[in-house]
């Protein structure tokens, strides 16, 4: 007997779950862009306070299971799967430098999310099991060689979005995307480990997703109390008070990516965007939690989810029509939040039926292939 199965597929090898889970990181993306911020009354506050950090984790930890089955059925033409994969990453990468030339007021992940591709290519093959305990080690103990080279060499954070023009400063550019940034590879990567581990799991059936679901929920829940332990009992926010002030803490500080250097305490927080490896464990594990939940859900319901998987079927598109719009404007509303998620639906939904895939991901995937077709083998 076949094992039982969840969500349906919308094309031959496609997973619906991983189309909605894609949709909610967007979404949620989307909200840290636009809402005006965690301290934001009623539903705004509420929704920022949800996705900030763990949307971007879970658009990273998709990346990585995107590359994963998209590269599986590729296992005897390794070196063409390599080199698509590294020219996917310069593209996106690319793009997202664009998209900082544009203006605007987001953090744009794609320059960084680009690099970290060229990363994982010596893991796209690597056994499940592997691939799961490299990904958790990554995350946990990349932070803390982080910290130590920024510390020794006097690196502060990058507040500055690398453009186009930083190509001629290869250097800085290299710095910022690999240690100082917003979403600094260094630690990032891990999070692509993690997606590939996931891919190598059966996600159409009910076992596969659960477990996927559970493994997530006990990372970020044992991330978050650990991290509370070190700050409480252990004596951490006290030590971080010292150095940053008696009415300073973890949760009134903004983070750009990383910690400051002044104190091996900092690595304790969750906060969003830290960068600790608290914080990359707990928003892996919660990005987990929505992979699997999205893939259990029946074709019964996600039948009706077919504008949420259309988003999900062409995040560049949308991501990057998303920030384009924003370039124009500061609002920061829940009504404008609404306003970019209808339009991404109606506007995915349209395309899909009438065209297919995503544009930008018509364009990616054709000179990716194109650039690994030299040397597939006949």
């Amino acid at each position: 007997m076949p094992p039982p199965t969840t969500a349906t597929t919308t094309a031959p090898g496609r997973l619906v779950g991983v189309d909605l889970a894609r949709a909610v990181a967007v979404a949620g993306m989307m909200a840290v862009h636009v809402l005006p911020g965690q301290e934001a009354p009623g539903a705004a506050g509420a929704l920022y306070s949800l996705a900030h950090g763990r949307a971007s984790g879970l658009f990273a930890v998709l990346a990585g299971l995107s590359l994963g089955l998209a590269t599986r059925r590729d296992g005897h033409d390794r070196a063409a799967a390599r080199t698509s994969v590294l020219v996917r990453g310069l593209l996106v990468a690319l793009l997202g430098l664009l998209l900082v030339d544009a203006g605007g007021r987001v953090a744009v992940i794609l320059p960084y999310y680009g690099v970290a591709f060229a990363v994982v290519l010596p893991f796209l093959w690597w056994p499940a099991r592997r691939l799961a305990v490299l990904g958790v080690a990554w995350l946990a103990l990349a932070p803390l060689l982080s910290f130590a080279v920024r510390r020794a060499a006097g690196l502060p954070s990058q507040y500055e979005q690398p453009t186009l023009g930083w190509l001629t400063r290869p250097g800085d550019l290299l710095e910022t995307l690999a240690l100082t940034g917003y979403y600094p590879v260094v630690g990032w990567a891990g999070y692509l480990v993690l997606g590939l581990a996931v891919s190598r799991v059966d996600l159409r059936a009910s076992a596969g997703a659960l477990r996927v679901l559970g493994v997530g929920a006990v990372l970020a829940a044992a991330a978050w109390l650990a991290s509370g332990v070190l700050l409480g009992p252990g004596g951490g926010l006290a030590a971080l008070r010292v150095v940053a002030g008696p009415s300073a803490g973890p949760d009134g500080t903004d983070f750009y990516g990383t910690v400051p250097t002044d104190s091996p305490w900092w690595l304790a927080v969750v906060a969003p965007h830290s960068g600790t490896p608290f914080d990359l464990l707990h928003t892996a594990g919660t990005a987990l939690v929505v992979i699997g939940a999205a893939c259990l859900l029946p074709a019964a319901v996600t039948r009706f989810l077919v504008p949420v998987a259309a988003v999900g079927a062409m995040p560049l598109t949308v991501y990057t029509g998303h920030v384009l719009a924003l370039a124009g404007t500061d609002e920061q509303s829940l009504r404008l939040w609404g306003l970019h998620v209808v339009v991404a639906l109606v506007g995915a939904t349209a395309w899909r039926l009438v065209a297919g895939r995503g544009p930008l991901e018509v364009v990616v995937g054709q000179v990716a292939s194109a650039a690994g077709s030299p040397l597939r083998r006949r």
